[in-house]
């Protein structure tokens, strides 16, 4: 068995909620007094009273999967009153939320994609490799989804390979599904600990004396995401979220893994284009004009002044977009 190493775990929050890129979110949102907003990502309400504060008179509609983190969240904005106003929802279905509103659009939207603190911190719900619990890892446990158990113990060694290599980015996705399918094979792997140790023995001890993160790391995150469809969830919500924008609405979105960046950045540019007509067509006859105007060229990432008091913002991006002419909704 490896020794135990103190690696640093991506994604760990400080004891206290910090919302990430705060200052940050409220420039590229713009929030306007009276205006309604989204947040499907409500977590524990960081952002979403930043917005109400910054902007009076405003209404906000919350969204989250996680009983837990809606109920805290519920608590921090009552203050608010009827200006907040919370679902237990998977943000792809923020039109049905909006409709018992009875709200035909919203002046802005963000999206803060990421496992917080109150999940990772808490082992029985199994998504950190630290600490031990059981393989569960759903946003929404009592969804009914198949948790990271299933992954692990029903899935195949080609489709387990692939969700390693895929979402996790993990170039030793082969070695690690091997080890994982052969230990599987005498027991179930029951924990976090357990999946955690046996990916940590498949790396190369080369590898693992020169990792900064543990091993298990990307494993757990590619995991996480097929448990909870997080790049469908997001695929889904950018199909839809533009005909709910004005013109002058704006999209924020904060990510913290590459695909879910990329997917961001290849929309908000696919929104920008103009004409769309093959490159051989000598006049644009299409007649498509830009949808957005995207604020910022490069990502917005977190300062040092922020690193120094909330680690997990390493990794975040944020892009934002504005909406600038009227699009028809599907």
């Amino acid at each position: 068995m490896a020794q135990a190493t103190p690696y640093i775990e991506e994604g760990v929050t400080t004891p206290r909620h910090i919302p990430v890129l705060l200052q940050e979110t409220l420039t590229a949102l713009a929030p306007r007094a009276g205006g309604r907003y989204l947040d499907g990502t409500l977590g524990l309400g960081g952002h979403a009273a930043a917005i109400l504060d910054a902007a009076p008179g405003s209404e906000l509609c919350g969204l989250d999967r996680d009983a837990q983190a809606l109920k805290i969240a519920e608590e921090r904005l009552a203050s608010y009153g009827g200006r907040a106003h919370c679902f237990q929802s998977r943000y792809s279905r923020f039109a049905e939320a909006l409709a018992r509103l009875q709200w035909n659009n919203v002046d802005g939207a963000l999206l803060d994609i990421g496992v917080s603190s109150l999940q990772l911190d808490d082992n029985d719900r199994g998504f950190s490799f630290y600490g031990n619990g059981p393989l569960d890892m759903r946003m929404d446990g009592h969804s009914g989804e198949l948790s990271a158990w299933h992954w692990v113990n029903r899935e195949s060694y080609a489709r387990l390979k692939e969700c390693i290599a895929t979402l996790g980015e993990e170039p030793q996705a082969g070695r690690i599904a091997r080890v994982i399918v052969e230990a599987r094979q005498k027991a179930p792997v029951e924990s976090t600990a357990e999946l955690a140790a046996l990916v940590e023995d498949a790396y190369p001890p080369a590898w693992r004396a020169k990792a900064r993160r543990h091993p298990a790391t990307r494993t757990f995150q590619a995991l996480r995401m097929a448990v909870n469809n997080e790049l469908g969830e997001l695929k889904n919500f950018l199909d839809q979220i533009l005909a709910w924008l004005p013109p002058g609405g704006r999209l924020v979105v904060i990510t913290f893994h590459s695909l879910e960046d990329r997917l961001v950045k290849k929309t908000m540019r696919y929104w920008a284009e103009g004409c769309r007509c093959p490159r051989h067509v000598p006049v644009c006859v299409c007649g498509h004009r830009p949808e957005v105007r995207i604020l910022y060229k490069k990502p917005v990432q977190a300062g040092d002044s922020e690193l120094s008091v909330n680690p997990r913002a390493s990794s975040a991006k944020l892009r934002a977009a504005e909406k600038i002419i009227e699009a028809a909704r599907l």
